[in-house]
């Protein structure tokens, strides 16, 4: 493993380690994020990563995103069972029966929802709130992500429980849940640019991160 230099900037307990959790960290993780098919695919990368370190994911979002054709809400729904073996062959993704078929049955979702997909996780998000002193004072689940969920689970999307709806709004930036002392800025009125970390993971494609 590829000790970190230290750059001198204090950031969230869990960005160390890695040249790629700290990279996601400080560009991604928190900003605010809109349009459809960038949402989509936090909301499945957050349901591949139950049960795993979110570590993986990264490592493999490159793998993902060819896979799944950049996460198209439209390509997505479209899959079907050559797709689904297609996918349990790849290496590259995390294989597992349940999540890859989720995956595309919420992209039927997605697709056919009568409002944007972008509008109907962002009119979750809470009021903004201080941020969190410690580890200890950030939450696993909150009342708007339980809301979250069930709103979900009524539409017919699967594999999108509390836990992983709050991941998802504090990746996306639904919530701001960067400790207070992190180096990070807020984002003061919600109007940061949507960030999807594409050139930063994929420059790192064949490069093994520790």
């Amino acid at each position: 493993m590829t000790e970190l230099a230290d750059d001198g900037l204090v950031r969230c307990t869990w960005a160390g380690g890695s040249q790629l959790y700290r990279d996601y960290h400080d560009t991604e993780w928190g900003k605010p994020l809109h349009g459809d098919d960038a949402l989509f695919e936090r909301l499945c990368l957050e349901a591949f990563q139950s049960g795993l370190a979110w570590i993986t994911i990264l490592r493999k979002r490159p793998a993902f995103r060819a896979a799944f054709a950049g996460f198209e809400i439209a390509k997505v729904a479209e899959f079907g069972d050559d797709d689904r073996a297609r996918l349990m062959a790849d290496a590259g993704i995390v294989r597992n029966r349940a999540k890859i078929d989720a995956a595309i049955a919420n992209a039927k979702v997605a697709r056919d929802l009568p409002v944007s997909l972008d509008e109907l996780l962002w009119s979750f998000a809470p009021a903004p709130r201080p941020r969190p002193a410690t580890n200890a004072d950030v939450p696993a689940t909150t009342p708007e992500s339980i809301a979250l969920a069930k709103e979900l689970k009524r539409r017919g999307f699967a594999f999108v429980g509390p836990t992983t709806a709050y991941a998802l709004m504090q990746a996306t930036g639904m919530v701001d849940d960067h400790l207070a002392v992190c180096w990070v800025r807020a984002a003061a009125d919600g109007t940061d640019p949507a960030v999807t970390f594409r050139t930063q993971v994929s420059a790192r494609v064949g490069n093994r991160e520790e």
